[in-house]
């Protein structure tokens, strides 16, 4: 059973409620093809339902969060995330790290100075066919999209 999921930014800034542009910041969704990973609680289901039109997400497993924290975890500064600062600050390698936030002991938080978002370049070979306007299930880009969140993100990082 996941217990995380991956919300990631596909629209942009134009022509959004002001409610919904208080929800994307409060879950650090300042730009597009930015990404966070949320606890699964009402709370941010909520959030992320409110914002279904500007944003894709699903479950992430723990091989697409351990390649998104080695490739796109950015510390204070915009220095790149090591593994070497994570074994200094929390004394456990990367692997660990990854399997502990995932049985929910630890948080991105927890790590001194970790920025809490991802920023994803577009992905590799587009969006599906029928664009950024569409929900998932129509053959667009919006919406949920249960495990395939992991596939883009892959694509995307």
């Amino acid at each position: 059973m996941p217990n995380k999921i991956a919300v990631v930014r596909i629209r942009g800034k134009l022509n959004i409620r002001k409610e919904i542009v208080d929800t994307m910041n409060m879950l650090k969704l300042y730009k597009k093809n930015s990404c966070v990973v949320l606890d699964i609680n009402g709370q941010n289901i909520g959030m992320v339902t409110k914002m279904k039109d500007y944003v894709t997400w699903g479950e992430i497993d723990q091989d697409t969060f351990k390649i998104l924290l080695k490739k796109r975890g950015k510390l204070a500064g915009n220095k790149l995330l090591t593994e070497q600062y994570i074994k200094e600050k929390l004394n456990m390698g990367f692997d660990e790290f990854v399997k502990e936030f995932f049985e929910s002991k630890r948080r991105l938080k927890d790590v001194p100075g970790l920025k809490q978002f991802f920023r994803l370049s577009p992905p590799i070979k587009g969006f599906e066919k029928n664009g950024i306007k569409k929900p998932y299930s129509m053959g667009g880009v919006l919406g949920y999209r249960k495990e395939k969140i992991n596939e883009l993100i892959n694509r995307m990082s």
